[in-house]
């Protein structure tokens, strides 16, 4: 009898105690608005990066240094951008209401670089040694064409093994298979002459001899 009375007792508080859980959730959320600005000049700074620290999601200014997230009341916002020190803004956990404007200012940053000295070939003869001799890397089209190379793709083929979502659409093939023919003797591809054309240029390219 206890029991059953500290179970109705639970049923009979747990819409409130969720009322109240919920409520508290949305009062934790706010709305951050604001602008960023240099702290010199006040004149904005656009494409600034703003991360919610420890939660990998942001937003980037727009080109008037305007920006706008939604973050929990508590949490801490990183502000960086390039040629400027970067910056943290922690959201008081004791704000009221659910948005906040902030005018954030940024410090330049000025980096110096190490001293660079550009000197000549001793003789036109060991340029012409070296510009033959330079090892230039691919464009963008060079690497797309040997990624895609069929014999590049056959050979990571047979070494790498199928993942989750491979192994998952295999699976799923088979079922699929297993259903269509559902009732009745599924066709042997011994008697299908594209799989024969497909082992015979199989056979051609030898991926049926042995690798040791």
């Amino acid at each position: 009898m206890h029991k059953k009375l500290i179970i109705f007792l639970s049923l009979l508080f747990m819409p409130f105690l969720l009322k109240a859980q919920l409520k508290a959730f949305k009062d934790s959320i706010i709305q951050i608005s604001g602008i960023t600005m240099t702290a010199d000049s006040l004149r904005a700074i656009p494409a600034v990066s703003i991360i919610v620290k420890g939660q990998n999601r942001g937003t980037i200014s727009n080109s008037q240094g305007v920006f706008s997230i939604v973050a929990f009341k508590g949490d801490t916002l990183s502000f960086t951008a390039v040629g400027f020190r970067k910056k943290e803004y922690r959201i008081p956990a004791n704000l009221p209401g659910n948005s906040y404007s902030v005018i954030q200012l940024l410090t330049e940053d000025t980096i110096y670089l190490s001293e660079t000295i550009i000197k000549p070939y001793p003789s036109k003869r060991e340029f012409e040694k070296a510009f033959v001799s330079m090892d230039i890397p691919n464009d963008m089209y060079e690497i797309a064409r040997k990624n895609n190379d069929q014999a590049k793709i056959r050979a990571m083929a047979r070494s790498i093994p199928i993942d989750a979502g491979g192994a998952y659409g295999v699976f799923m093939q088979k079922q699929q298979q297993s259903l269509y023919y559902a009732g009745q003797t599924p066709p042997q591809n011994i008697f299908n002459p594209i799989a024969w054309a497909q082992f015979i240029e199989a056979w051609k390219r030898g991926d049926f001899k042995r690798k040791d």
